[in-house]
């Protein structure tokens, strides 16, 4: 059995170029899960600080722009918030 090199390189070119693009592919809706999961985390905190804080008349809106720091950073997003309030 004689290997025909040409041949094997090209499977072998093929199969990088199949893993590139499935790569490509699959990084973009990573991208999105992490930031839905974070985003659902963060408000979920943020609802729960408001719940907590409302009994002492401390709270954190939640609109448009607190779910984007939110959905960004996450957690740390919600400390950031928090922070921002106290200053």
């Amino acid at each position: 059995m004689v290997i025909q090199w040409d041949i094997a390189l090209a499977y072998a070119f093929g199969l990088v170029i199949l893993y590139l693009l499935g790569w490509l592919v699959t990084a973009p809706f990573k991208w999105v899960f992490r930031l839905i999961a974070n985003g659902i985390v963060g408000g979920a905190v943020l609802i729960a600080i408001n719940w907590i804080g409302g009994r002492w008349g401390f709270h954190i809106a939640v609109n448009i722009w607190t779910a984007l720091v939110t959905g960004f950073l996450g957690l740390p997003g919600v400390g950031v918030l928090l922070l921002l309030r106290f200053l």
